[in-house]
């Protein structure tokens, strides 16, 4: 009786557990030119692909890896690998992350990759990576998931960094260990680097993940920065939905009162509205060129009266 009573509850449990969705791997530029389709074929059912690092690097085969695993239909999300040493640092590399995405398609939810930051305290560490991950849900609407070996999840992250799901890293094992971490639970786990996929020359880091890691389509909303002159009638008719909508999906009691810098959630998955903080020794010509516009669209979109005065700290909105 006591048997059969252990049995049914272990069952119990296993039901309750989060279902694996995906069995997965990620790539970068270290596993060269890979066949998306090929590993398909072999049972991948999900790819996160690297698409960035630093404040301006962009992985080598980002391009080429996206287009070939939307070309292969397989479901697919990017990381961007943090070298942020300061909050300050980490929201621009936020900001560069949210511009490779922006034009892009993409199945699972934007991750950064945290690794290194033995040299910070839990609480410096910590502030580092929420700085980033809070700025990508801003750009993006889309809570973006962390990647981080058990080590770093134990030893260098706080308790308040588990509103964003675990990307967990831990080879050789039957089951991640998450004591001593500030999750209870892992939405993925890169259980090996030395997996082999046919499609990809050499070793493969290999994954398993729930189905946290899909953008569900409430989490397709975009964002909008409210500017100076809006009203929710010309932001509604600018992203072609209603003041209603806009109201019931911020909340807004009054759809007279919104402020300049007030971020919006609009309906219906339109494109997102980025913004940049100026740096020391930014130009206008240098910021397009980081993300993907023209001069001639920001001096329009910031109403700017002299593309040649700009100044550290000031907010400009990407077109």
């Amino acid at each position: 009786m006591v048997k059969k009573l252990l049995s049914a509850l272990f069952c119990g449990l296993f039901l309750l557990a989060p279902a694996l969705a995906a069995d997965g791997m990620d790539v970068s530029v270290f596993q060269g030119d890979v066949d998306f389709s090929a590993a398909r074929a072999d049972g991948i059912e999900a790819v996160y692909i690297r698409s960035s690092y630093g404040q301006a690097g962009v992985d080598e085969t980002f391009y080429q890896n996206a287009a070939r695993a939307e070309t292969a239909g397989l479901p697919h999300g990017f990381y961007h690998y943090l070298e942020a040493r300061t909050p300050a640092a980490a929201v621009l590399e936020a900001e560069h992350f949210a511009a490779l995405l922006r034009p892009l398609t993409y199945d699972c939810r934007p991750a950064l990759d945290f690794e290194g930051y033995q040299n910070l305290s839990p609480a410096q560490a910590t502030a580092v990576a929420e700085a980033f991950l809070f700025r990508t849900k801003e750009l993006l609407g889309e809570t973006p998931m962390i990647y981080a070996d058990t080590y770093t999840a134990s030893a260098r992250l706080e308790d308040s960094i588990a509103v964003y799901p675990l990307w967990v890293a831990q080879w050789d094992t039957a089951e991640p260990d998450l004591s001593g971490t500030p999750w209870d639970a892992w939405t993925g786990w890169q259980y090996t680097d030395r997996g082999l996929v046919p499609g990809v020359t050499g070793y493969v880091d290999r994954d398993q993940f729930r189905d946290g890691i899909f953008l569900h389509e409430e989490e397709h909303a975009r964002l909008c920065t409210v500017r100076a002159g809006d009203t929710l009638w010309a932001i509604s008719r600018r992203f072609d939905t209603t003041v209603a909508a806009l109201a019931s999906l911020n909340h807004i009691s009054d759809p007279n009162l919104i402020y300049v810098g007030q971020i919006l959630r609009i309906p219906g998955g339109q494109s997102v509205s980025v913004t940049c903080t100026v740096r020391p020794g930014d130009t206008l010509w240098a910021i397009s060129r980081r993300f993907g516009t023209t001069v001639a669209a920001l001096v329009q979109r910031n109403d700017i009266a002299d593309p040649n005065l700009i100044y550290p700290g000031q907010v400009l909105e990407i077109p």
